[in-house]
């Protein structure tokens, strides 16, 4: 490194901060990107195969050369930086072009659209350089301080180049947390969401069933951003990789887990983990529901009781971590552990919820679904702040290096020694051929996993 020079992920907090005085010319990130996954495309392929194309397309309201800088997000699970720019579009009919104004009692003429451009890919640049215009005078003599733009004088006009392949990826005296105690953490936080989730499907506490049909007709979703069924551009992947249309790579995936659970993707769906281990029943009829789902909670007869398990099932790790949970959530055991969790995270609205509820009080549904939203929120920022200042530079290291960093590092073992420790775990065929390391409490997993993607050059295309 230069002596002056900072690396990518210290120049990505500055464009964080500054990302109002920078704006990216589209038309050259567009002409010099590589897709990192196979192209979608807008609608759903029909028994022969066959593209249906959804009746509404969106239009671009800014024909400008130039976006906002975007919002830069960590891959959670490899060394993967993600820009999402955000532009403004407009729906139209495919069949005419005819603008749609109002959905559902809504304008929609002024409605946002993403695209995800992969700055970092695996530890690899993906995006050589960025070509931006500046409207801070303090922001273009930090980035010269920094060493990263070669230009004498301040002009607003002026369009710069900002390199980003000739920068080290991580600073050189980085330093990481400790990951002790995190997985437990999330996987409580994860069951207690998957809960909520389940409980909000086709729910909105701004929004009756009938806007919703309506916003889900229309391609948008409960927050008012475009949501179209999309399909991968080949149906047959062997076939595209012959043909050179498609080619792959090789992702290495970095996960952290326990002594008992490898990671957080042991963890079943909610309504997965509720037809395995409960009875949901009407309580005037005692009628059974065979396919159990969170969503019938909010009817006043629905009641809810354990499952008499037979022998032959096995309870595993995941069922020990997950049940205290279900079961304190469900009024069935009051064990507190829901409470705890909500006071972590900030969210005591559904505590007094769920007691009242608990207790035999009417809830009103929307009282409910509010206090679940607003819960919901709660739970997603308190795990980004895990990941964002506690796991995501460590991930980012290990998948840009191909080490641990020096001041946690311990020798790599094969999943068949680790089950050796451990028989509880379950490993999936990647897991299987991984490299673990045993830090502290917690198990760190690295294994490959095979990535497809386009070749072509991908134009103006969300990816």
């Amino acid at each position: 490194m230069a002596s002056n020079q900072i690396s990518l992920l210290e120049l990505i907090k500055i464009f964080a901060e500054y990302r109002n005085y920078i704006i990216v010319n589209v038309k050259h990130l567009q002409e010099n990107y590589q897709r990192t996954s196979i192209k979608r495309i807008q609608g759903v392929r029909d028994e022969n195969g066959e593209i249906i194309q959804p009746w509404l397309r969106t239009e671009y309201m800014d024909k400008a050369e130039y976006v906002g800088m975007g919002e830069f997000k960590f891959n959670r699970n490899n060394a993967t930086i993600n820009m999402l720019v955000r532009r403004k579009v407009k729906l139209v009919k495919l069949e005419d072009k005819t603008p749609i104004l109002e959905i559902a009692g809504l304008l929609v003429n002024d409605l946002n659209t993403f695209n995800n451009y992969t700055i970092v890919s695996d530890g690899k640049i993906n995006v050589n350089s960025l070509q931006v215009k500046i409207s801070s005078k303090k922001l273009f003599e930090l980035l010269k301080t920094k060493g990263v733009l070669d230009a004498d004088k301040f002009d607003f006009r002026s369009e710069y180049t900002i390199r980003l392949d000739n920068l080290p990826l991580i600073p050189i005296n980085q330093c990481y947390s400790t990951i002790d105690g995190l997985f437990y953490q999330l996987a409580e936080i994860k069951a207690l969401s998957s809960i909520i989730s389940a409980h909000l499907k086709g729910q909105s506490d701004v929004f009756v069933r009938s806007q919703i049909d309506e916003l889900q007709t229309h391609y948008l979703s409960k927050n008012i951003y475009t949501n179209f069924p999309t399909t991968n551009e080949y149906i047959n992947i062997q076939e595209a990789l012959a043909n050179g249309t498609i080619d792959s790579r090789v992702s290495y995936k970095i996960d952290i887990g326990s002594q008992a659970i490898l990671n957080l993707s042991k963890l079943p769906s909610a309504n997965k983990f509720l037809d395995r281990m409960y009875r949901v029943y009407d309580r005037e009829t005692g009628k059974i529901f065979t396919k159990p789902r969170f969503e019938m909670a909010f009817n006043e007869n629905i009641a809810f009781r354990h499952k008499l398990l037979s022998s032959r099932i096995n309870i595993t790790k995941v069922d020990e971590l997950m049940k205290p949970i279900f079961d304190d959530f469900l009024g069935l055991d009051e064990n507190g552990i829901v409470a705890s969790i909500l006071t972590k995270v900030g969210a005591d609205s559904l505590i007094q919820v769920l007691q009242d509820k608990h207790s035999g009080k009417y809830i009103d549904k929307e009282e409910m679904v509010a206090a679940l939203i607003a819960t919901s929120t709660k739970l997603e920022e308190y795990v980004e702040t895990i990941y964002r200042e506690r796991i995501s530079p460590l991930v980012f290291y290990i998948g840009a290096t191909g080490k641990l960093p020096d001041e946690i590092a311990v020798p790599g073992i094969t999943a068949k020694e680790l089950a050796a420790r451990y028989p509880n775990l379950q490993f999936s065929k990647d897991e299987q051929e991984g490299t673990f390391f045993e830090v502290g409490d917690s198990i760190i997993s690295v294994y490959a996993q095979t990535e497809y993607y386009s070749k072509p050059l991908a134009i103006g295309v969300e990816e």
